[in-house]
């Protein structure tokens, strides 16, 4: 099994917007990846309300993990995500 910390970069944490891209971007991955807390029973990362429900704000550590063909990468492209500031204007 692939895992990998990150920290989240919005300022607002993982709420709406910032969540609804991961779950987006998780949904578009080859194996299934799970997000939590340290601690916590990890979530399904494709899933917006167990994603908000995990109620991460800004600069709090949130634990990725996937296992299977892909499971790497797949983690490191969702974690350089979370680490952005989604909420910034592009």
């Amino acid at each position: 099994m692939s895992q990998l910390t990150v920290v989240v970069g919005s300022p607002s944490g993982l709420h709406a917007r910032p969540a609804s891209l991961f779950v987006q971007a998780a949904a578009r991955q080859p194996v299934k990846v799970t997000v939590g807390r340290d601690g916590q029973a990890p979530v399904d990362a494709r899933s917006l309300l167990s994603v908000l429900a995990l109620g991460a704000k800004h600069g709090e550590s949130l634990v990725l993990a996937a296992e299977g063909d892909g499971a790497q990468a797949a983690i490191e492209e969702l974690a350089a995500l979370v680490a952005r500031d989604l909420d910034a204007k592009e």
